[in-house]
């Protein structure tokens, strides 16, 4: 065997060259590398999958497991800055020499498996928090549910957050099959939760043909509030006058509901207290999801990649204080149904910095002006588009146009939202 790296980049590198294909749907090669591996965890298990939300709905289990007392570990995905932000072990990112170990214990034993960077990743992420005795551990899915890499492990509280149309080339086109892969998480005889208040029949059908708990937002969970607080009512159990968790959005409470139907489904596992569920709603941070930094002109980050996402970025943008000028920062990988972006966004939108991305799938800034132009945007003489390299070049035009009083909203990919992140880091230094 050739010469194994010794730092985490020089692994990342090597994992992002090997595999022939970025994504390569199946569970068979993975399957068989994680029995090698001898996987297994003590410890309940919750699994998170959806069109959006997941991040959010991870990161809200998390942070009022930590505030009870549990040791927690979180496997989320992408990452912005770092990889490392891939694994969390309570509430801090796990370390390069954790990840080297493990990157070489997954390699000594896939032997001739081919496997592609996500499929790796996600395995030696399973084990390195298997291997940590923890008290619980949060799985965050990547692409749709049934064949992703992360379905191999076998959760003991499956949830659903929303279903919408994303990634049609793998997952199909319409919200029916989108929802049977979702569905896919879920497990004979354990609960099953959907946030979706519409969930495709598809979805239902799946869970009762496999005998799954199925838990249902409006029949088995609900919430009710007003601009104070808000209630949680379960099948057994209720939570009232919670504080508005502190991420913003007009869907956070749907996320925050399935997070306490999935902790009632464990309420004998992991018993959780009132004032811990308030406080860990209230101190629960996630960055790039409607994410508002300090100072002026305001910057909106928000990860927004495709028209569900994009509804919910508008109408929370409309519910901002007045900005006299809106700057957008756009930036799309080219298999997203960017026009439904665009559509959502548009009236929102006054000058808009579309850039290239780093990524051979990424639509280029030139495709992204096409698009807007097509959407009919500069029928109105006072409304620009123009293209740029990058992120980074993108958000320092719209910094040196922008009044204090305007805003910019950096929304799409990750990776434009890590531009961003990356070119605000790089100010401050």
């Amino acid at each position: 065997m050739s010469k194994l790296p010794v730092s985490l980049p020089e692994w990342l590198a090597l994992l992002e060259t090997r595999h022939s294909k970025e994504i390569d749907m199946g569970l068979d090669r993975v399957a068989a590398v994680k029995n090698r591996l001898q996987i297994e965890y003590k410890c309940p298990v919750i699994m998170v999958a959806g069109t959006n939300g997941k991040g959010s709905t991870c990161a809200m289990l998390e942070a009022v497991l930590l505030q009870a007392g549990y040791r927690v570990g979180l496997y989320s995905k992408p990452h912005f800055l770092d990889f490392n932000e891939r694994a969390r072990i309570n509430g801090e990112n796990v370390n390069d020499q954790v990840f080297i170990d493990t990157f070489t214990e997954v390699e000594l034993k896939r032997e001739d498996v081919s496997l592609t960077y996500f499929e790796f990743t996600t395995l030696a992420i399973c084990k390195l928090l298997a291997d940590a005795k923890l008290d619980v551990v949060i799985l965050e899915v990547g692409l749709g549910g049934r064949l992703d890499a992360v379905n191999v492990i076998d959760a003991d509280v499956s949830i659903v957050t929303s279903i919408d149309i994303d990634h049609v080339d793998y997952l199909g086109d319409t919200r029916e099959k989108i929802g049977f892969e979702k569905a896919g998480i879920f497990r004979p005889g354990k609960a099953a939760i959907c946030g979706d208040p519409l969930p495709p029949q598809s979805l239902i059908d799946h869970a009762n043909k496999i005998g799954a708990d199925l838990w249902l937002f409006g029949r088995d969970f609900n919430y009710n509030g007003d601009k104070q607080q808000w209630n949680f009512a379960g099948r057994s159990q209720r939570r009232n006058s919670l504080g508005y968790p502190s991420l913003r959005g007009a869907n956070q409470l749907l996320n925050a509901a399935a997070v306490l139907a999935a902790l009632e489904a464990l309420r004998n596992e992991l018993p959780v207290g009132a004032q811990e569920v308030r406080t860990g709603l209230v101190m629960v941070d996630l960055p790039g999801r409607f994410q508002v930094m300090p100072g002026r002109p305001t910057v909106v980050l928000d990860v927004a990649h495709n028209p569900h996402a994009a509804a919910t970025l508008s109408q929370n943008l409309d519910n901002m204080g007045f900005h006299a000028y809106t700057y957008a920062v756009f930036g799309s990988m080219l298999d997203k149904d960017i026009g439904g972006v665009i559509e959502q966004l548009k009236g929102k939108v006054d000058h808009w910095c579309v850039c290239d991305l780093p990524l051979p799938r990424a639509a280029g800034a030139s495709y992204l002006k096409d698009k807007i132009v097509e959407a009919g945007v500069l029928a109105d003489s006072e409304k620009t588009v123009q293209t740029f390299n990058s992120p980074e070049e993108a958000y320092a035009h719209a910094i040196s146009k922008a009044g204090e009083n305007d805003r910019i909203a950096v929304f799409g990919s990750f990776l434009t939202v890590a531009g961003v992140m990356r070119a605000r880091r790089t100010a401050l230094h």
